[in-house]
């Protein structure tokens, strides 16, 4: 089997390689180089499959490092993407594998930054959270210690506090009916939402509530 034509891929640092006048595999172009596929170069099919199979792995993990570039991910939030761009199983184990032992993919630090992020940002309460992880593929125990910092009354407090500037002028009862979903909304339960409501309506007021 001798390799006929060695094709650039138009805007991508791929090439097509054909074996025989055929197409046998796209590679990139820095692992095509490095192996010396060239135009009258013996390739049997064990190569041509070891080629491939190699170019995945890079692919796998060079689209993780790209991925995690945003933010930090779960390890599923990981194998689901790479899995969504068609890449073969063995070629994701492998990616996630590296990327851990690099530590840009750790599940603790995943759950601590999601917690932190969205308690600063739009706090929930602790249960939401701790879903949020799950339904991401973390761990229950790594779920658990993440969210343990998590006190519902006063995230429900801090949550209330940035909802406060729409409700002005409000009387009491249709403060207390808004404000009241919004935080259901957010995952605070009756009681939290009440007592919460209450603390609110005392701070714009100075009046007990219902008062």
């Amino acid at each position: 089997m001798i390799v006929t034509a060695v094709e650039r891929v138009r805007r991508r640092r791929r090439v097509n390689v054909f074996v025989d006048g055929e197409f046998a595999v796209a590679l990139g172009v820095d692992l095509a180089a490095e192996r010396d596929v060239r135009p009258g170069r013996e390739l049997s099919g064990a190569a041509v499959r070891a080629l491939a199979d190699e170019d995945a792995r890079r692919e796998a993990l060079q689209s993780g490092l790209r991925f995690l570039s945003y933010r930090p991910r779960s390890e599923q939030e990981l194998r689901q993407r790479l899995a969504r761009k068609g890449l073969p199983r063995p070629a994701i184990a492998t990616a996630v594998s590296r990327l851990r032992e690099l530590g840009y993919l750790d599940d603790a630090a995943f759950a601590r930054f999601w917690t932190e992020t969205r308690q600063a940002s739009r706090p929930r309460a602790r249960r939401v959270v701790a879903g949020e992880l799950r339904w991401r593929g973390v761990a229950a125990e790594q779920v658990d210690e993440a969210t343990a910092a998590i006190e519902d009354e006063e995230a429900a407090y801090v949550a209330a506090g940035r909802k406060l500037r729409t409700l002005g002028g409000l009387e009491y009862q249709p403060f207390r009916e808004r404000l009241g979903r919004f935080l259901t909304g957010r995952g605070f339960s009756y009681e939290v939402a009440r007592r919460t409501i209450d603390r609110c309506w005392g701070d714009i007021t100075e009046t007990p509530a219902g008062r």
